[in-house]
């Protein structure tokens, strides 16, 4: 069988840096995907079925990390 991978990148431009969001998987609507999203140096990895609240569940965690981290 031949397949491809597919893989969709975001860059959503802050005033601090670059938020990278990673995506792959979500080929057919109720399949598996991935979503990992980066900031700096913390990356926050979310797995669902659909792709757009999988994409806002990770931003949601890696907000909640940059918040609640005392160093920054």
């Amino acid at each position: 069988m031949n397949q491809t991978k597919r893989m969709d990148i975001l860059f959503l431009p802050t005033e601090r840096g670059t938020i990278n969001v990673y995506v792959s998987g979500f080929k057919s609507p109720r399949s598996l995907g991935q979503v990992v999203v980066t900031y700096n140096d913390v990356s926050v990895e979310a797995k669902g079925y659909k792709r757009n609240k999988t994409i806002i569940k990770a931003l949601a965690q890696l907000h909640e990390l940059i918040v609640n981290n005392p160093e920054g």
